[in-house]
């Protein structure tokens, strides 16, 4: 949620970023107003509640005389202060219902427009040239089901489409991957953590998930939870309603959890394989920091990931995500995505945003500060996850059909330098 505060004492930027996003920039003058109606309320029902409480006191001090016709008036006052708190609570709603409504407020630097106005800032590596090689690469699912890694048949029959197993050397290969990343993120001094899936409605709001892309999340109507999408959510929610001693520097955890997302909205995309699934697991980096560390944080974030990248011997690119294509916490969002070189194109393997003060003051997660306390700033970065397995595959096959392993990650596998077909 959005510092109305703030948002008083200089709405331009507000207005600015919702245009960036392609966003109603009135929305921002509905907030204001609403938000004044609801502090003019509020200074009504606190003025007469004042009157009330000094026509309270005045009962025992007057005459018998008079003390009918002021008991008759407190009676009158008492239901105005009644009606006035009813008003101001209304109007508090309506306030708040709005703050909600508009996402985060982006930072400077980042690109106006939609899905396709990001800026590529750089590349990594070089995508490998399989027609000078002498042979067609094959897909990552023809690959995974001859390595015996991937079977989608056996996830449809059991679970539906875009579910899955991962068998054999796919399962260790996830979790050699997964745990690469928890040792690299516990060598950054983050504190591992095996997070919940199911979360309450105010946790997962609080994260700001619950909004026009609501439909892509499990809901569990008998349980009122819902199952995340990132461990992102639940480590949002590990602080909420608590203040935090950020005085060493950041707080940072490392979330590894099972992820679930209906992908209501991407029919008839990366339907083949288990690039786009139901169902994934990921390890998830979090942090906590003060707002005046957010951006160089967001950069140790964006570092860290493409430590992981390097190690996997992947050909990427990093591109600053345009507003238009950013979630409603974030206020800037870095991607890196990997060649894939069977389609072509460069398909997203991992994320970091910085959500600056949005989550938190939604989750009220605070630090001490001189006067006080104040709201802290909220990061997440993905480090590793299951479709990284697609991008490992593909790019280093062989004609054969065995695929090399990177030699940072064969130390996971037992020393294993190559998968070969079963058959």
């Amino acid at each position: 949620m959005i510092d109305l505060k703030a948002l008083r004492d200089n709405p331009q930027p507000a207005r600015d970023s919702q245009i960036a996003r392609g966003e109603d920039p009135a929305l921002v003058d509905r907030i204001l107003a609403a938000d004044q109606a609801r502090r003019e309320a509020l200074r009504e029902f606190e003025t007469k509640r004042a009157e009330q409480k000094a026509v309270s006191r005045a009962i025992g001090k007057a005459s018998p005389e008079e003390r009918q016709s002021i008991l008759a008036h407190a009676k009158e006052l008492a239901q105005e202060v009644k009606e006035l708190e009813a008003r101001s609570n209304e109007l508090a709603g309506d306030t708040d219902a709005l703050a909600k409504a508009i996402p985060n407020i982006i930072v400077e630097g980042v690109p106006a427009g939609g899905e396709d106005s990001f800026i590529d800032l750089r590349h990594e590596g070089t995508p490998r040239d399989f027609a000078a090689e002498g042979f067609e690469p094959q897909d990552h699912l023809a690959l995974g089901e001859a390595l015996g890694a991937i079977d989608m048949k056996r996830g449809a029959k059991v679970s539906g489409t875009r579910f899955y197993y991962l068998t054999g050397i796919g399962a260790r290969l996830e979790l050699a991957l997964l745990t690469m990343a928890l040792d690299q993120g516990i060598a950054n001094g983050f504190t591992p953590m095996m997070t919940p899936t199911l979360v309450t409605p105010a946790i997962m709001g609080g994260t700001g998930f619950l909004n026009e892309h609501s439909e892509e999340i499990y809901y569990l109507p008998t349980d009122d939870l819902y199952l995340t999408g990132t461990s992102e959510v639940a480590l949002a929610g590990y602080h909420a309603d608590e203040i935090i001693d950020l005085d060493s520097g950041p707080k940072r955890y490392l979330g590894w959890s099972t992820c679930y997302r209906r992908e209501a909205g991407s029919a008839g995309k990366d339907t083949r394989g288990i690039i786009r699934v139901h169902q994934f697991n990921k390890v998830e980096m979090f942090s906590y920091c003060s707002v005046e560390d957010a951006v160089a944080e967001h950069e140790r974030f964006l570092a860290w990931e493409e430590e992981m990248l390097a190690k996997v011997e992947l050909p990427y690119r990093v591109i600053d995500t345009a507003a238009g294509d950013l979630g409603t916490s974030a206020a800037r969002k870095f991607d890196c995505e990997a060649w894939l070189p069977t389609q072509n194109r460069w398909m997203e393997v991992t994320s970091t945003s910085n959500c600056t003060t949005f989550q938190a003051r939604r989750l009220n997660i605070r630090e001490r500060a001189e006067g006080g306390t104040r709201t802290v700033a909220t990061l997440n970065g993905t480090l590793a996850t299951t479709r990284w397995i697609v991008a490992i595959l593909e790019n280093h096959q062989n004609a054969d059909g065995s695929v090399n392993v990177p030699a940072a990650l064969q130390p996971y596998l037992g020393g294993l330098k190559k998968v070969e077909p079963l058959s």
